[in-house]
């Protein structure tokens, strides 16, 4: 039978295929050789998917930044230098600004704009303009050779340049598909903050100052809510996030938990006094340490009888000093509450639009220096429209701390 002008050879001793006589203009349907034939080794290890995963997720990191610098890159360019040809030279005004120097490159940005017409590849009405094909050298080139309609917009031009440079080898490597070190990887995301921050797009969640705004998160965070990062235990938050970062500059700190050690511990009291003194309002809801929740906790983690209660006290007295030394104890309060403890949480600047919130569960057989930490960023960043009502966790854990600082009692 025909098949596309294409005649499938008969099969010999009623079993197709297995005759090798091929008839004339027929299409032959050889067996597919053994494994063992094919020579290299085709199948990939648990080394070899740890690596191509290693690389994808380096080469994805890097391509986000890489698009952020480009779209502000190309609409700076938009912004100064289309005034100046635009009512001249009408839409051709990219091509009238690339000027002989450039007009190889812009030449070929116009064909490569035709050849998306043709086929349908713009599907933005905004990307139908030559400026939306030049890359990030040529927006570059652009700016050197109208550096004086820039100029008055940047502080030196040289740190520009620098920081494209260093742009430059992480771009060469992502489009070639080449692995890209974290080193070169790390250089990338730094130059690429230094760009958005000297082209005028900086963060502009004002939670960013406390903790900056990874360009991953900004993009695809709403997938999971509005926690930023999670971490292992606490020893590794600290590594990324010290405490001076957290608490540091702090405008309101609500904190609960059974001694919270990660601010007692961790950030001086001198350092509670001066944010305290410079008008912070401070909380800290500790567990009751003669309250039967601490025996329990100490026999679930396998302590000394006691030993946990002795903790929690030292560090209340602790506190209690620091407030002490204030001129207006009311801005430095201590409670504690009798209640079975569910987690720790240290919310700071809560009440604002620039809160940043720690948050543990207590595990049954772990200490809060093994638990696993989630940091919060206040205020819902959801960009999907179904989900535009949908509020982040942070608003949940301040409301279980408001409920149970209401249930507890001052430390005279």
């Amino acid at each position: 039978m025909g098949s596309g002008g294409l005649e499938l050879p008969p099969g010999g001793e009623g079993h197709e295929g297995d005759s090798t006589d091929v008839p004339p203009g027929a299409v032959s349907l050889a067996r597919p050789m053994d494994a063992g034939s094919i020579g290299p080794e085709l199948d990939w290890g648990a080394d070899a998917w740890h690596e191509v995963r290693t690389r994808a997720q380096r080469a994805g990191r890097a391509y986000i930044w890489l698009n952020l610098v480009e779209q502000r890159l190309r609409s700076v360019v938009a912004a100064v230098l289309r005034p100046v040809y635009e009512p001249v030279h009408g839409d051709e005004w990219v091509v009238a600004a690339a000027g002989p120097a450039g007009q190889e490159w812009v030449q070929r940005a116009v064909a490569v704009r035709e050849v998306s017409r043709r086929k349908g590849y713009l599907l933005d009405p905004a990307d139908d303009n030559v400026l939306s094909f030049l890359t990030l050298p040529q927006l570059r080139e652009l700016m050197v050779q109208h550096w004086p309609c820039f100029e008055p917009y940047f502080d030196e031009r040289r740190d520009l340049e620098l920081a494209l440079d260093e742009l430059e080898v992480t771009r060469n490597v992502v489009s070639r598909n080449r692995a890209l070190s974290q080193a070169v990887l790390g250089q990338a995301e730094r130059a690429s903050a230094r760009l958005l921050e000297m082209l005028g797009a900086d963060g502009d969640v004002p939670s960013a100052r406390r903790l900056p705004v990874d360009a991953v998160e900004d993009l695809v965070g709403d997938r999971y809510a509005d926690v930023v990062a999670v971490h292992s235990d606490r020893v590794r938050l600290m590594r990324q996030f010290p405490a001076e970062d957290i608490f540091g500059g702090a405008r309101r700190l609500d904190a609960i938990g059974i001694g919270l050690n990660l601010l007692v511990q961790n950030f001086s009291g001198r350092r509670l006094v001066r944010l305290a003194e410079s008008g912070s309002r401070i909380r800290l809801l500790f567990l009751n340490p003669a309250s039967s929740s601490v025996k329990r906790r100490e026999r679930e983690l396998g302590m000394k009888r006691g030993e946990l209660s002795r903790s929690v006290e030292m560090n209340i007295l602790h506190m209690r000093r620091v407030r002490s030394r204030l001129r207006d104890p009311d801005a430095f309060q201590i409670q504690v509450y009798d209640e079975t403890p569910r987690f720790t949480a240290y919310l700071v600047d809560g009440d604002g639009a620039d809160g940043v919130a720690v948050v543990q569960s207590y595990l049954r057989g772990a200490r809060g220096m093994e638990s696993p930490v989630l940091v919060l960023r206040n205020g819902s960043r959801l960009v999907k429209s179904d989900d535009a009502g949908e509020a982040g966790l942070f608003p949940t854990y301040r409301e279980e701390f408001e409920l149970a600082w209401a249930d507890s009692r001052p430390v005279s």
